[in-house]
């Protein structure tokens, strides 16, 4: 696995970089993004299912980027937009997203990037990162087993943005990271002209591991089950797994009450609605104060579809970016249980290397093999009684635990290294997810904040347009 230097965990620094760099990066991405290649997998199919490039696309800058800066090497932009409908009035239809930013870091041919990819695209970026980098969290994908598949609406407007944020989201995510940031792969996501050909590529050559097989690998899958516990926890790793659990079930009862909101807030409108309706029936009967009463029914009905607008524009979104966050929390939880999982090799494989020591211990000390007890000195008899050479057996067997110690002690070796290791990147990963999520957590509440503001702005300047009218009624 790929590694970076020590102290590249440390220089994350995840602030928007200056306003002159950012319209720079800007007005180049401009420039650039009338050169877009295209990919064309099938999103059920593999690589060998691309289509050639097909003409260029130009992409307006019609939102901002989202800016990521990652110092000192320097920053990355990154934007999803634009999802177009391909090979329509086919079978074989599909959508295919823009994919344009900027970038310094020195490790990209150019300063800025426009490309189109597809769902597909993105499934084999996220795949290949898990294989490449095991003890990074590398984001989730939305998943694509979902009802829109099944009712034929996953062309619908509505499941085609929502899918445009959540991949806006992965990539943000990924960029995020001091690792994924700078890997190749996501390099020639996001530059190469030829995608189909670099998936191919990587799928003949991935890679290179670490190091030859060892006993360790062959091992593995034998010694660790779901019935197998670490001997020895380390408080650390117990502390941060906790933590991402107190995380989830503030998530999950946060999500639990706005759901409740959204409904109450749903059934608020539809009152204020049928409030409006009861004014309006009112003002027809009185006729001294009809103006007003119809002023003050627009108000109601301006409340109430401020209400509707706070809920899909405020309240969804918080509700399915928290959604967001629990899928990468687990996939973090995922990171920790592989950590698990390699410290339990570690201790299997030491329980084995001392029982196969003690072992032979016994065999040099002239002792039946097995111990003192009845079952090995009945074999021992009956061993003597067959006329069995017992010391040549006894030598035998030392022999070969000598050899089964001697592989033992370079596999115990090797585990502890690797376990060591893999415990220092999950520590790094630690610092970048809590750097994560406390960005998201920014993003997710201000947006939170704003939208109830607007609900306020909006509430206010309805009701001030009627109450100079209703001022106006005479009471005497």
């Amino acid at each position: 696995m790929s590694t970076e230097p020590d102290d590249v965990f440390s220089s994350v620094h995840w602030d928007h970089p200056s306003a002159p760099k950012a319209s720079a990066g800007a007005s180049e991405l401009d420039g650039e993004s009338k050169h877009v290649a295209r990919s064309g997998a099938d999103d059920d199919a593999g690589p060998a299912a691309s289509t050639s490039a097909a003409a260029p696309r130009p992409f307006p800058a019609q939102r901002a980027l989202s800016v990521l800066e990652l110092r000192p090497d320097g920053f990355i932009q990154i934007d999803v937009r634009e999802p177009l409908k391909e090979l329509e009035q086919t079978k074989d239809a599909y959508i295919s997203y823009a994919v344009v930013g900027s970038t310094s870091l020195p490790m990209y041919t150019s300063k800025s990037f426009a490309t189109r990819r597809r769902y597909h695209d993105f499934t084999f970026l996220h795949d290949h990162l898990a294989k490449d980098f095991p003890a990074c969290v590398v984001p989730p994908l939305p998943g694509k087993h979902r009802m829109e598949y099944v009712t034929g609406d996953r062309f619908s407007p509505e499941f085609v943005e929502r899918r445009r944020q959540d991949l806006k989201r992965f990539l943000i995510r990924i960029a995020r990271h001091p690792t994924l940031a700078r890997s190749t792969l996501l390099q020639a996501f996001f530059e190469s002209t030829e995608w189909s050909v670099r998936m191919h590529q990587h799928l003949a050559h991935p890679p290179a591991p670490d190091g030859p097989p060892s006993m360790l690998d062959s091992l593995s899958d034998s010694l660790v089950n779901a019935f197998t516990k670490i001997r020895k926890p380390d408080e650390r790793f117990v502390e941060m797994r906790e933590s991402i659990d107190r995380f989830d079930d503030s998530l999950t009862g946060v999500d639990r009450i706005e759901t409740r909101v959204r409904s109450r807030v749903s059934d608020l409108s539809a009152d204020y609605d049928d409030m409006a309706a009861s004014i309006q029936g009112l003002s027809y009967l009185e006729s001294g104060i009809t103006e007003p009463l119809n002023k003050f029914e627009t108000a109601l009905i301006d409340f109430g579809e401020a209400l509707r607008l706070m809920s899909t524009d405020s309240i969804e979104p918080f509700l399915y970016h928290l959604h967001a966050l629990q899928h990468y929390s687990t996939s973090f939880r995922g990171v920790l249980k592989l950590r698990d999982q390699k410290q339990v090799d570690f201790e299997e494989l030491s329980a084995i290397l001392s029982s196969l020591t003690a072992e032979r211990d016994r065999l040099a000390a002239g002792l039946a093999p097995g111990g003192l007890g009845l079952t090995s000195f009945i074999k021992s008899k009956v061993d003597t009684f067959r006329g069995a050479d017992t010391e040549y057996g006894r030598r035998e067997r030392m022999a070969k635990l000598d050899r089964k110690i001697k592989e033992l002690q370079d596999a115990v070796m090797g585990a502890q290294e690797t376990s060591d290791s893999f415990n220092d990147e999950v520590l790094r990963e630690q610092d970048v997810f809590s750097l994560a999520k406390r960005a998201e957590m920014k993003e997710l509440l201000t947006n939170f904040a704003d939208g109830h503001i607007a609900l306020y702005k909006a509430s206010i300047e309805a009701f001030d347009r009627c109450e100079p009218s209703l001022a106006k009624i005479r009471t005497l």
